[in-house]
């Protein structure tokens, strides 16, 4: 089995795209072998504000709500988020979208790998 990996939304709308990415092939890999996924929240939550088709949205909630969710105390991911933001703005670093911050949260705490196409989420394994 390999390593269990948080699967970030820019993922997740290439694979429901049918892009050919890098990310996408290792996504599909782990669908195929049964690895662990998971996904959070606020992964769930900007997936389905993008989709359009209510159809489609029925869909992929359905989907998603089958995956592994790793979910927390909304205070303490606040509180964690805020801690990541901070940190790496006290280096110079600026996290363009807060809620990378609270993604970021969610795999730091529970110890898995975020798969991604997102440089914040670089510069926050760089530096945090």
């Amino acid at each position: 089995m390999r390593v269990a990996l948080l699967i970030d939304t820019s993922v997740w709308i290439d694979f429901f795209k049918g892009s050919d990415t890098d990310q996408v092939k290792t996504l599909t890999g782990y669908i195929q072998n049964d690895d662990p996924i998971y996904i959070c929240p606020t992964i769930l939550q900007e997936i389905l504000e993008g989709i359009r088709s209510e159809k489609q949205y029925k869909e992929v909630k359905e989907y998603l709500l089958c995956l592994n969710i790793l979910n927390d105390d909304a205070l303490e991911t606040a509180i964690g988020a805020a801690r990541i933001y901070r940190t790496l703005r006290k280096k110079g670093i600026t996290i363009r979208k807060s809620n990378d911050c609270i993604i970021a949260h969610y795999a730091i705490k529970y110890s898995v790998q975020v798969l991604h196409k997102d440089r914040d989420f670089d510069l926050i394994l760089e530096n945090y």
